[in-house]
């Protein structure tokens, strides 16, 4: 019996009672074959022996309404024990124990060709791994990365991954699974923009600190994925298809960046009054909140840029605040929130007019961590100009009279930019206090990594080479610089256009007669 065998059998009981089993005399017709009207097919095979030696009782199946059924189910168990060599018992007792439970849980033998995958790449076939399990297992080996992008294959796996894919079989997810997942996350952004909508204060309020899943978000959370289950190709072998890979997303788009021309700032202040006076009344006369209601009316484009106008405003508003030169930084050099929060003195040469960005302070969480900057591009030296030397100078005089005004509670950091105790600045608090300087100013809002983008079309403006901008930036490349940017200042592409012109007619004949001359000889 070690190779299995058919039979068939009925339920029909003799005169005594007993069952007559294969004896019954219905189970063959008047010429010997089989009836096909009566009884029902089985199989019994002797599974192998347990690791200790122990025989297993053997493997009876039954149920099946021809023989052929009952020998194809029987071959299938013959195949998968076949897949272990004789000498590798613990294969061999593991595949045995894998064809009992997936019987027992499924009333089904387990694919061969998932378990001669699974044989050859010497898997644990006892243990069936989900993917919540496996992404549970990619964070611990995940120990040399930042921390920041620590926290977002967290909060990617923590609230999309886990909740829709955790409970299925790593082996098993599929594209589908997949795209059914950010179908149901594009299902709750339209629940989310209703229930905003809603007249009910409750309605609102349910999803008050819920935000819409954006596609370069859920492009984020694909590349999570997609990572996780390299590592279970690469690593483990736990799969041989990544279906995160495979599947097709709306393309991602960069928001183009737009400047606060006159026509866009008139039109966006008076939806920002009508949206005050709306509010207002939505709230019985009670007080708006003014810097939630500059936030909330929408812009133009989600990346905005101030005029140099507009710049030079926000400078003369910010000149009176303790973090000034934090925020002049950023406007003429383009520094990220981090990055200036994360200088410390000792990378700061005055004399030589240069700053050296080596940290980053990041927020996460709440809690504020230390870093390097995102690339090593973001590992630069930057110039400084000597108004902003001298403002720089100020500011560290200042802070050497916060210090002395502290005594022993100063908390030497060594930051350029701190807390009037000489604790780290939290970035959070940078961004709050830039929002209220520029509302103030009376300006238009940006954001404040806008500023950034502002200070690289500044320089394009003012005709700084691409190469410059790009190191200035901390960009990896002049490419990525020259598509975001050269396109948002007009000056910029006039500029081009002069130049090119310039090139083509030669200095002595702007007027284009030499162009018209050419045309018609």
């Amino acid at each position: 019996m070690a190779d299995g065998t058919t039979f068939k059998r009925c339920s029909c009981t003799g005169v005594d009672g007993k069952a007559l089993g294969q004896k019954c005399p219905k189970l063959r017709r008047p010429g010997g074959g089989w009836s096909n009207r009566h009884g029902i097919w089985s199989y019994q095979i002797e599974l192998p022996a347990t690791v200790e030696g122990k025989r297993r009782g053997p493997l009876r199946r039954s149920g099946f309404a021809t023989q052929d059924a009952a020998n194809n189910q029987l071959g299938q168990v013959r195949e998968l024990l076949a897949l272990a060599d004789p000498s590798e018992l613990v294969t061999r007792n593991q595949i045995a124990d894998l064809i009992k439970r997936t019987l027992a849980e499924t009333d089904a033998l387990p694919s061969v060709e998932v378990v001669r995958r699974r044989v050859r790449t010497r898997q644990d076939l006892t243990r069936d791994v989900t993917v919540g399990q496996w992404l549970e297992e990619f964070l611990k080996r995940k120990r040399k990365i930042e921390e920041t992008t620590r926290r977002s294959y967290e909060g990617h796996i923590r609230l999309y991954l886990t909740p829709y894919l955790g409970h299925i079989r790593l082996d098993q997810l599929k594209v589908g699974d997949v795209a059914g997942m950010f179908e149901q996350i594009e299902e709750f952004n339209d629940v989310i923009a209703e229930r905003r909508a809603s007249a009910d204060r409750e309605v609102r309020a349910g999803v008050k600190y819920r935000r819409p899943v954006s596609t370069t978000t859920m492009h984020s959370i694909r590349a999570t994925l997609r990572h996780a289950l390299n590592m279970a190709i690469r690593q483990d072998r736990l799969i041989d298809f990544n279906p995160a890979a495979a599947l097709e997303m709306p393309a991602k788009t960069r928001p183009k960046a737009l400047v606060w021309t006159r026509d866009r700032v008139d039109d966006w202040h008076c939806e920002f009054q009508d949206y005050r006076r709306a509010e207002k009344l939505r709230r019985g006369g009670r007080r708006v909140d003014p810097i939630d209601a500059y936030i909330r009316v929408p812009r133009p484009s989600a990346v905005m840029v101030w005029t140099p106008e507009q710049s030079r405003l926000f400078l003369e508003e910010a000149s009176r605040h303790r973090l000034f030169a934090l925020y002049r930084l950023i406007t003429l050099r383009g520094l990220r929130r981090g990055e200036a929060c994360g200088l410390r003195w000792k990378d700061v040469d005055l004399d030589a007019g240069t700053a050296n960005i080596a940290w980053q302070l990041v927020q996460l969480a709440g809690r504020i961590h230390e870093g390097r900057p995102k690339t090593d591009a973001s590992m630069r030296t930057i110039a400084l100009d000597a108004e902003t030397i001298a403002i720089l100078r100020a500011h560290q005089r200042c802070q050497r009279e916060e210090r002395l005004a502290a005594g022993e509670a100063w908390k030497g950091t060594d930051f350029v930019f701190t807390q009037s105790d000489g604790d780290r600045l939290h970035p959070q608090h940078v961004s709050d206090q830039f929002l209220w300087l520029a509302y103030l100013a009376g300006l238009p809002p940006i954001r404040l990594h806008d500023l950034r983008h502002g200070a690289a079309s500044l320089m394009l403006a003012a005709g700084v080479e691409i190469k410059v901008v790009q190191e200035t930036l901390g960009h990896t490349s002049s490419a990525f610089t020259a598509d975001t940017y050269t396109s948002v200042f007009p000056q910029v592409a006039m500029a081009a256009a002069e130049k090119t012109a310039a090139l083509l007619l030669g200095d002595d004949d702007q007027d284009g007669q030499g162009a018209l001359r050419h045309l018609r000889a």
